[in-house]
């Protein structure tokens, strides 16, 4: 079966919404319930990318996608989080991630049958694994730079990154952070955006709300693979050069979900 990785480099803020909260925050966004980790599910990331095809003419959307009475030739994975961009006192900002969300991405480079995975590391509470020596800051929390960049990492995510220029910062800007260092950050260092609904007229506020987004430059990835060995071929067409961008999530017409497609394939089991 053929498989394709998807490389999703935020250029916009991003509000996969998830419905209305309970709490503060009334639009927040989604969540995967055992690690609170933002995600795209796959129904969402489907959709975004039916339309595309639909706008584009690249295929057949209900070939490719599905209908009512037939399942597609495409199986659509989540959007899953892999860097997520943390304000710092000490660089402009850091892309951070953690051991457990790397090791889930390598379990999903193994599945997709494609190298390198980066190289296996544990990371104390209060240490990060970064370019760079002695503290680091990362919102208002102090960090302990213990240590080099596993081996493969900034190689293996590279692939992922649409923009060269972008790409080459990989290597100073990412941080390796312990599981639960990282789970603070997102749960509360996300954005939270106030949009409000004016009288006519009178200009006053007739509905005030909050909603969460992810920061621009997050760094996402799904896999999509396909029923038959050529299913993907019209995928491939999806996002030339001219135009490699994909709108996902709410908030359109305000400029917000647009990210920056890059794509890695690979066979795995040969062709079916």
């Amino acid at each position: 079966m053929r498989t394709t990785m998807l490389g999703l480099l935020a250029e916009t803020a991003i509000h996969p919404g998830s419905g209305r909260g309970m709490g503060v925050v009334d639009l927040p966004v989604a969540r995967e319930a055992a690690t609170d980790y933002p995600v795209i599910v796959g129904s969402s990331l489907k959709g975004a990318l039916r339309d595309k095809m639909e706008r584009s003419g690249a295929g057949n959307p209900k070939d490719h996608f599905g209908k009512p009475d037939r399942a597609g030739d495409l199986l659509v994975s989540d959007g899953r989080l892999l860097l997520l961009p943390v304000r710092s006192l000490t660089a402009s900002y850091r892309w951070a991630t953690c051991a457990h969300i790397l090791e889930r991405y390598s379990r999903d480079l193994a599945r997709a049958g494609l190298p390198p995975s980066p190289a296996k590391q544990a990371v104390s509470e209060g240490e990060a694994l970064a370019t760079g020596e002695g503290d680091m800051f990362l919102e208002e929390r102090q960090f302990s730079i213990n240590g080099k960049l596993p081996d493969g990492l900034v190689d293996s995510i590279a692939p992922l990154i649409l923009h060269d220029h972008t790409r080459n910062r990989l290597v100073n800007q990412i941080a390796v952070l312990n599981d639960d260092d990282f789970a603070w950050f997102v749960r509360y260092g996300l954005s939270l955006q106030a949009r409000n609904v004016l009288e006519d007229g009178t200009k006053k506020s007739a509905n005030l709300w909050y909603e969460e987004t992810l920061p621009p430059d997050t760094v996402m990835y799904a896999l999509i693979s396909g029923r038959s060995y050529d299913a993907l071929g019209a995928l491939d067409g999806l996002f030339p050069g001219s135009d490699p961008y994909l709108q996902v999530g709410g908030n359109e017409t305000v400029g917000q979900g647009w990210f920056a497609v890059s794509s890695r394939s690979a066979n795995v089991g040969g062709e079916q």
